[in-house]
């Protein structure tokens, strides 16, 4: 097996270092003196990085990086904003290459003139405020129902250098700092929808993800150009799965933005050959900088850590990937930021994902009447299920687990992503009793399914639950035969999240559930809103209809 390090895991070759994106994707797309900046760090001074600006070109969105190179190292270096993704999401008042010409010709000095450049030349987002908090008598669902309105956009033309990625159809977003429809999440959201009867958000949904599939060969991460180098977990059949209509103009389309997002995975450096020579995938990137949206947190660890840009950003950036930004399942040492190494681990999440993509692309390929796509993803799914139960099993520890690449074992530790090959059907029947009965002693807490046993401070780590590993957990126990679980987590998750409703009107991204408060950890504060926590109530609540008074408050 190819070593990960300077080779892809298929076998010999040079990492490709933008795959496919192109010289903008490179912090290398400015003119820079007296050497390209590709050569140099990544958090070097911006007056190593000379003007004039060369702006991106091609069909891939250009990133604030590419347009704004050295303002907007400047201004992340400064650390302007608390957040870094403020000024990644801010609005140029007028043309980009208008900005950088009079940035070049005379470059603010000092923190105050740097504010005031960036103040007369930019619309900047307000800090993330809360959304209003409900009145008590409201009931919880009736306080969703209302939500949908606030987080519901509809499409616009965004300014000429904003970070937006344009959509054809009305979305849904998180809340809080995430301004944006992001690709997992929304599934989640669209639950909640389906279930409130907003089907016409669903579907155009659905088309907004198509068109992105189509446009970038996958789905970003979210819909700014900063994600367009990397996605998140592939819910996208899932969704497809959701949609009620028979139209077969859609359905051909989809089925078509499937199949390419397979070819995503499953090339490149996602693809991993396991020992045996059986292929399997990852969570990858191959770009070797801080992230745009979190420069100055990726800028700090590297500092901290002193670790190589081309082997600690492709890590943190692939975690974020995952969706599991951050989580002890992507620390060599299980514990700190400073050990991540994502691309040394073969994700038992993912692999469950892309086995349901490749059985859900055969049954739409059989309803089409294409017998070669059928027997080829049904041969792919056949291989990736014997290939999952022989290196992402754990006999020991009665799980499924994620496979180190470098230890040549299951890393240890216990974590939700175990109930994924029962919630996409790939595991043995067997084995997913087993698994069951370790989670239920073990995760499962007075609030809901803990994301892990270890509380490292970061957000996917104990003692959080989120909704989404919530839904995925009952689902599987309804799967596989085990109603009085499923009916359990369900409750003890929904009594956590009424129980922060009645006590600041919210819901929120991720809940403590062990305390039954909100929770906390990770790289920005709990946010607000929260698009899939309401979509997974609303659908548990539909799902279990003796557990909906759930929320009813008392009034003060």
């Amino acid at each position: 097996m190819a070593r990960r390090r300077g080779t892809t895991r298929q076998g010999t070759g040079t990492r490709s270092p933008f795959r496919g994106f192109g010289a903008a994707s490179a912090l290398g797309a400015l003119v820079c003196a007296p050497a390209n900046l590709a050569q140099a760090s990544p958090e070097a001074s911006h007056t190593a990085i000379a003007c004039p600006h060369v702006p991106a070109s091609g069909e891939q969105a250009p990133t604030p990086l590419d347009l704004f190179g050295p303002l907007f190292v400047a201004v992340q270096e400064a650390r302007l904003y608390p957040d870094s993704k403020t000024f990644a999401d801010a609005e140029p008042r007028r043309a980009p290459d208008a900005i950088m010409a009079d940035y070049c010709a005379q470059p603010p000095q000092g923190v105050d003139a740097l504010r005031a450049f960036v103040e007369d030349n930019f619309t900047v987002p307000a800090q993330p405020g809360t959304l209003a908090p409900a009145r008590r008598r409201i009931p919880l669902a009736r306080h969703i129902v209302l939500l949908w309105s606030q987080l519901a956009r509809e499409p616009s033309k965004p300014a000429p250098g904003s970070s937006v990625i344009a959509l054809e159809r009305p979305y849904v977003v998180p809340g809080g700092r995430f301004r944006e429809m992001y690709y997992w999440d929304s599934y989640f959201t669209m639950l909640g929808l389906r279930v409130d009867g907003r089907d016409d958000l669903v579907e155009a949904m659905i088309d907004d993800f198509t068109a992105l599939i189509e446009r970038f060969g996958h789905v970003p991460n979210g819909t700014r150009s900063y994600y367009v180098t990397r996605s998140q977990p592939p819910f996208y059949y899932l969704m497809v799965g959701l949609s009620k209509s028979r139209d077969p103009v859609p359905r051909e389309r989809r089925l078509a933005a499937m199949k390419r997002e397979h070819a995503f995975w499953t090339s490149g450096e996602h693809q991993v050959r396991m020992p045996d020579g059986a292929l399997l995938s990852r969570y990858a990137s191959p770009v070797a900088r801080p992230r745009e949206e979190s420069w100055g947190e990726d800028a700090a660890l590297r500092a901290e850590t002193g670790r190589a840009p081309d082997e600690l950003y492709p890590d943190i950036r692939a975690a974020a990937e995952s969706g599991w930004d951050f989580s002890s399942r992507w620390f060599a040492d299980g514990r700190t930021m400073a050990t991540i190494d994502t691309m040394d681990v073969v994700p038992v999440d993912l692999n469950a994902l892309l086995f349901g993509l490749e059985q859900a692309i055969a049954s739409t390929c059989r309803e089409a009447g294409e017998r070669a796509c059928v027997d080829r993803f049904a041969d792919l799914a056949a291989a990736r299920r014997v290939a999952v139960e022989r290196w992402l099993w754990d006999e020991a520890g009665a799980r499924y687990g994620d496979y180190d690449l470098d230890a040549h074992s299951i890393r240890p530790g216990l974590t939700a992503a175990s109930v994924y090959p029962l919630f996409t059907g790939l595991a043995a029947p067997a084995r997913s009793g087993r698994v069951l009965q370790t989670v239920e002693s073990r995760l499962v807490a007075q609030g809901g399914l803990r994301t892990s046993l270890v509380d490292t401070g970061q957000q996917w780590d104990a003692p959080n639950g989120w909704a989404p590993l919530q839904w995925i957990a009952i689902d599987a126990a309804r799967r596989v035969g085990r109603p009085e679980l499923a009916r359990e987590i369900a409750a003890r998750f929904l009594a956590t999240v009424a129980r922060e409703y009645c006590a600041s009107g919210k819901l929120l991204e991720k809940y403590n559930v062990e305390q039954q408060v909100a929770g906390g950890g990770g790289e920005y504060p709990t946010q607000d809103g929260f698009g899939w926590t309401n979509g997974v109530t609303r659908a548990l609540q539909a799902a279990y209809p003796a557990l909906a008074g759930e929320g009813g408050c008392q009034r003060n």
